[in-house]
C-alpha cells in the first residue's frame, strides 16, 4: 500500500463521480491494461483502480519483473501503445474523449521525440544525435534550444514523432477491438469493485 500511495498518490475515495465518468475512467484503464496485456515485451498489470488518487482519474499500474539498463526500440513502440490504449478505448466505446489522456499523450511524445532525437531510431533521420545539450527552460520551444537544426530537419523530426504515435495508437485500435469482449468485462469488473489486483486481473 505504501508502495502504491508513493507511485500514484493518496487515493480520494469521498470524491463524488458521476456514472458517465466512472465508466469513461473504467474503459481507460481497462484499455491501458488490455493493450499491455497484448504487448509480450510489456511489464506485467500489477493493479488496475478508477479510485481517483493523486491527480489522476485512474491508473493502471504496471511493476517490471527485472532491472534493465537498457530499452528496445520494439520496446518503447510498445510503452507508447500501452500509453494510448486509454484513448483509444474511450474512443472505440464512447465514441468521445476525455482530458483524462493528457499525461499520457504527454509522456508518449517524450517517448517517441527521444527515440528520433536521441537514440537514433528513425529510420528516415538516422542514427544522428539531434537532441540539445542544454536543458529546456519554459517559454523557449524546442526547436530555439536547437537553433543549429534547420527548419527542414525540424518539420522531419515532427513528422517522425507523429508517425511513431500514429502507428502505436493504430496497432492500440486493433488489439481493442479484436479484443472487444475482455475490454468490456473488464470496464465492467471495474465499475463493480473498483479496483483489481494482478490475480484478479489474470484469471480474468
Amino acid at each position: 500500500e505504501a508502495r502504491d500511495k508513493i507511485a500514484m498518490g493518496r487515493e480520494r475515495k469521498s470524491m463524488v463521480i458521476s456514472e458517465h465518468e466512472k465508466k469513461t475512467t473504467a474503459y481507460h484503464e481497462a484499455g491501458h491494461a488490455v493493450a499491455t496485456f497484448y504487448c509480450p515485451t510489456q511489464d506485467k498489470v500489477h493493479q488496475i483502480s478508477i479510485i481517483p488518487a493523486g491527480r489522476a482519474g485512474g491508473y493502471t499500474l504496471s511493476l517490471p519483473k527485472e532491472d534493465r539498463s537498457y530499452r528496445s526500440k520494439a520496446d518503447m513502440e510498445t510503452d507508447i501503445l500501452g500509453l494510448l490504449g486509454g484513448r483509444v478505448a474511450e474512443k472505440l466505446i464512447m465514441d468521445d474523449i476525455s482530458t483524462g489522456a493528457s499525461s499520457d499523450i504527454k509522456r508518449c511524445t517524450e517517448i517517441a521525440r527521444g527515440m528520433v532525437t536521441e537514440y537514433g531510431m528513425s529510420e528516415k533521420l538516422g542514427p544522428v544525435y539531434l537532441g540539445s545539450e542544454q536543458e529546456v527552460f519554459l517559454g523557449k520551444s524546442f526547436a530555439q534550444q536547437n537553433a543549429n537544426l534547420s527548419e527542414r530537419v525540424s518539420t522531419d523530426i515532427d513528422a517522425e514523432v507523429h508517425a511513431f504515435i500514429q502507428a502505436a495508437y493504430d496497432r492500440a485500435e486493433n488489439i481493442l477491438t479484436e479484443h472487444r469482449d475482455q475490454l468490456d468485462k473488464l470496464a465492467e469488473l471495474l465499475i463493480e469493485r473498483e479496483k483489481l489486483d494482478a490475480g484478479e486481473f489474470d484469471c480474468f
